[in-house]
């Protein structure tokens, strides 16, 4: 097999070297030819992490295609630590994924300060596949910051009429969980590197997964972790910042936030807040769980009721999200894996919705779906993407949005830790509602008479905006009707993340007072012979 070692930095920050290269660029056209180039090589780079990734094999000790420096010496043990495994490849590949096309998408809509724009989206970019490839903590909160800067400043320079409002708003929200979480990573660091680490300081992912946290401070970590990264998805009743972002942003950062940036939250979720604090998430896990069904219903019932598209499609995200939520805490393999895949899937879909409607306000100027009516007679292709698109989004079965909800209704329908079938009937409506809200949409702005003359004259999709959307449409189907090869990459990482969890549970259970509480990362080769968690005075 050939050798994929430090691949993954340079897939890292290939787009923040792109940034810098593309601020000493004169042209406009310069720049985009750059910020494509960049962006494309990364995502090809990418490809060699899928082909180096080995997902019949697993190690506790790091993970694959790994780069671990020290940076604070022996004293402090923060490193430099990144790696892929079954938990964050999918995530890794949709965020490179999907630099390109917000670059193509962004070519004639932007007409400002490019070489900001452009600059700002690299650096995102770079953020972004930080956060999902870090298994140190402290490098995970580091990129997880980064990725504000950006976001904030394309909301706020080249979003709509109240872009001022929605960035601070954004900023707000972001900021009072991201700092709270610091405060956790301190006490936990100081506490894991006394249990587990001869003393020193560690924010090292392994290390902090083999720590049994005493349970009197699991719920207060489980708080401010659990916070920052609700917050992120956003979970109901926490989500009121993301339909103004969702509205007042450009649409390559509607495309961004919606693929990757919300994803952030709910990754968030699974790889540290589940495994670290696994009692208090289990004992949370049912109110937790009504939370993500109100969001599912609410996002889905308060969607229906919008007139602005962008509107619309961001509450459909607070209704979708919700499912990944309500999996994640099933504890159960099908259900965490469906969360997973449904994670990717909501950025395919959902991403391809706010290009479209990007790229019908780019021809008419106007979010409203009533400014509409009949332009599937003039846009036949567009109308196609759009019909597409809501498919896959509403769970057709046969398209990706299916695949995710279906696994996680079924892995929470016989969770111990969610536990109560009528909660998950109550989640099923969300996809029925789903389809109405979308096809409402559909309906209002595509179909009808044509009443605007601007209607009848609009222009059809060019080959650009084809081109960004083919591969879209090509992995909706694929994940649609052969969703195993994506599957796989997660099935052992997320059967082991269960398993420790669960072991860490029981052994803290049963510890006495002032017991330290270790235990080996199980995985699923090794649990028949794992040694038994074993508390230590």
């Amino acid at each position: 097999m050939a050798d994929f070692s430090g691949l993954l930095s340079l897939v890292i920050f290939l787009p923040a070297i792109g940034a810098l290269v593309l601020l000493a660029l004169p042209s406009a056209d310069a720049i985009r030819w750059t910020a494509l180039a960049t962006t494309a090589v990364t995502f090809v780079l990418s490809i060699g992490l899928w082909l180096g990734f080995d997902a019949g094999v697993s190690t506790a000790l790091q993970p694959q295609l790994a780069t671990r420096l020290p940076w604070f010496g022996p004293a402090i043990d923060i490193s430099y630590y990144v790696g892929v495994d079954g938990l964050n490849l999918l995530l890794l590949l949709l965020t490179t994924l999907l630099g390109p096309i917000v670059v193509l998408s962004s070519w004639t809509y932007i007409g400002k300060a490019h070489k900001g724009y452009y600059a700002l989206l690299l650096l995102l970019e770079t953020g972004v596949l930080g956060v999902f490839a870090s298994f140190d903590v402290f490098l995970f909160y580091i990129f997880f910051e980064l990725t504000l800067i950006p976001m904030v400043f394309i909301i706020g320079i080249w979003g709509g009429e109240d872009r001022i409002y929605a960035a601070i708003k954004f900023v707000i929200y972001t900021l009072v969980g991201s700092l709270l979480m610091l405060v956790g990573v301190l006490w936990l660091g100081f506490a894991a590197g006394d249990a587990v680490n001869g003393g020193v300081f560690t924010t090292d992912w392994y290390k902090l997964v083999q720590f049994g946290v005493p349970l009197g401070a699991q719920w207060g970590l489980f708080a401010v972790f659990g916070l920052a990264f609700m917050i992120k998805v956003p979970l109901f009743p926490l989500h009121t910042w993301l339909p103004d972002a969702h509205t007042q942003a450009p649409t390559g950062g509607s495309v961004v936030l919606a693929g990757v940036l919300l994803k952030m939250g709910t990754y968030g979720l699974l790889r540290f807040v589940v495994p670290f604090f696994p009692n208090a998430s289990a004992a949370a896990a049912p109110w937790i769980g009504v939370l993500a069904v109100v969001g599912i219903v609410y996002g889905a019932l308060v969607a229906f009721a919008q007139t602005d598209m962008k509107k619309l499609v961001a509450y459909s995200s607070v209704s979708h999200l919700g499912f990944v939520v309500l999996g994640l805490f099933a504890f159960d393999q099908v259900a965490v894996q469906g969360s997973l895949i449904q994670m990717v899937n909501h950025g395919i879909s959902t991403g391809a919705l706010f290009l479209i409607i990007g790229m019908l306000v780019e021809r008419r100027h106007t979010r409203a779906m009533a400014d509409y009516g009949g332009i599937a007679k003039s846009v036949p292709v567009l109308t196609f993407f759009m019909l597409f698109s809501v498919f896959a989004s509403a769970g057709l079965p046969g398209l990706n949005g299916f695949v995710g909800e279906f696994m996680i209704l079924i892995g929470s329908w016989r969770s111990a830790t969610v536990g109560n079938p009528i909660l998950v009937a109550v989640a099923t409506t969300g996809v029925i509602f789903a389809a109405v809200y979308l096809l409402w949409m559909v309906y209002r702005t595509f179909y009808g008479e044509i009443t605007d003359p601007e209607n009848a004259t609009m222009t059809d999709l060019n080959g650009r905006e084809i081109g960004l959307l083919l591969p879209l449409v090509a992995l909706m189907i694929l994940m649609g009707f052969w969703p195993t090869p994506f599957l796989q990459r997660s099935e052992r990482a997320v059967r082991s993340l269960i398993e420790t969890s669960e072991l860490k549970a029981a052994a803290v259970e049963s510890a006495g007072p002032g017991e330290v509480v270790v235990v080996p990362v199980a995985w699923p080769a090794d649990v028949a012979t794992a040694p038994a968690p074993a508390p230590q005075p």
